[in-house]
């Protein structure tokens, strides 16, 4: 691909002065393929931007067979990871050129709205961020907290979520969510409401609205914060996508807070991330006898989190003078298995072959095979001549 054709193909996703240096064009192309073609947190896909440079670990990826000498990597990991990557090489025109309709931005490591605090997550960072929005949010000085929580939130668990996040956002904290109904919804608000500045992480493309009842908080955030996300426009949002979302959270935040969650609650992985991040990490305790606080008590008890009661708490908890940007920068993710990405890749309804469910899930097309065969033995997937259902238990 030409110098010109990659200006080209940028157009409208960087800012036109951005395009002057080829060598960096390139570089933003490679990564911006790079976002379409892995699974968020990919180590082989990190490990090759690293060592070789997005441009030139893109045209390794989908022509040779044998990995180059840098990766120190076993042939067969190498063949396993393109697998997961060439089904999708061609998926990249629809992605880029809605991201140019609806105005989205893409981000990458040097830029100035690059949040390097992801960097932390090692060969698990983000390849790149799509972002829309205020993208400057995202590598701004001031401190960052994030408020998660359970989506099926108590009155309690709404009101402390709000108190906090309003109380921090008017002392300039930046607020980071998920954008879920619950918490993570009244976090955003509340600070929306002091006129403070939020970020929504969202586990698809930042194009369409997740859930579709928040599409007015999200185009509110847009105005005052920014919604990023890591992988491209058109991407759907699926459980291994929220999991990886996750960690994300987690590594853009100076802190994490869980203010309500069930035993099993998603926001125990966002606190995993941020504990193996080393970053502080604490709860909002709840009545004992309250299912929605579990979570909240497990941290408290099994990650060592801080009890945060107020703002105060939070500010106690990073060491905080009377000046929150004075707070120091603290500071890789966590993995589900193949057979959680296969089951978000099939329809209970349309029969999927294994290549389009290899194109879906970013999961080679062999492991794919071995996967549905264990489905199949646990009843969770149904196969005909069409193809693979999931069944829906």
């Amino acid at each position: 691909m030409s110098d010109d054709e990659v200006r080209r193909a940028l157009a409208g996703l960087v800012p036109a002065g951005d395009l002057a240096d080829p060598e960096r064009s390139r570089e933003r192309w490679g990564r911006a393929r790079w976002s379409v073609l892995a699974e968020p947190g990919d180590g082989v896909a990190g490990l090759a931007l690293q060592r070789l440079g997005a441009f030139r670990a893109l045209e390794c990826a989908l022509r040779d067979d044998a990995p180059p000498a840098e990766l120190d990597l076993d042939v067969r990991d190498w063949r396993r990871a393109c697998a997961r990557w060439r089904p999708r090489q061609g998926d990249h025109s629809y992605a880029i050129e809605r991201a140019k309709r609806v105005g989205v931005r893409l981000i990458v490591p040097g830029d100035p709205a690059w949040p390097e605090r992801v960097d932390e997550l090692g060969i698990h960072a983000p390849v790149a961020l799509w972002a829309r929005g205020r993208e400057d949010t995202l590598a701004a000085p001031a401190a960052a907290v994030a408020l998660v929580g359970a989506r099926a939130a108590t009155a309690y668990g709404v009101q402390v979520a709000g108190e906090i996040a309003g109380e921090l956002g008017v002392a300039g904290v930046t607020i980071v969510s998920g954008a879920a109904i619950g918490i993570d919804a009244a976090a955003h608000r509340a600070c929306l409401a002091v006129d403070g500045s939020t970020i929504a992480v969202l586990a698809g493309g930042v194009d369409k609205a997740y859930p579709s009842g928040h599409a007015g908080l999200l185009t509110e955030v847009s105005r005052r914060g920014v919604v990023v996300s890591e992988v491209p426009c058109g991407t759907a949002p699926t459980k291994w996508r929220f999991l990886q979302r996750n960690r994300l959270i987690a590594a853009l935040s100076d802190a994490t807070v869980v203010v309500e969650a069930g035993w099993r609650s998603g926001s125990l992985n966002t606190a995993g991330h941020a504990a193996a991040l080393g970053r502080a990490l604490g709860a909002v305790p709840g009545p004992v006898t309250s299912a929605a606080s579990a979570g909240c008590h497990r941290i408290l008890r099994e990650y060592d989190g801080r009890c945060i009661t107020s703002a105060d708490d939070v500010r106690e908890m990073l060491g905080w003078t009377d000046e929150p940007g004075d707070a120091a920068v603290l500071g890789e993710g966590g993995r589900t298995d193949d057979a959680t990405r296969v089951l978000d890749a099939l329809s209970t309804r349309v029969p999927r072959d294994v290549a389009e469910i290899a194109r879906r899930s970013g999961v080679a097309g062999e492991e794919v095979s071995a996967r549905l065969g264990l489905l199949d033995l646990e009843g969770r997937v149904v196969s005909d001549e069409r193809g693979w259902r999931r069944t829906g238990s």
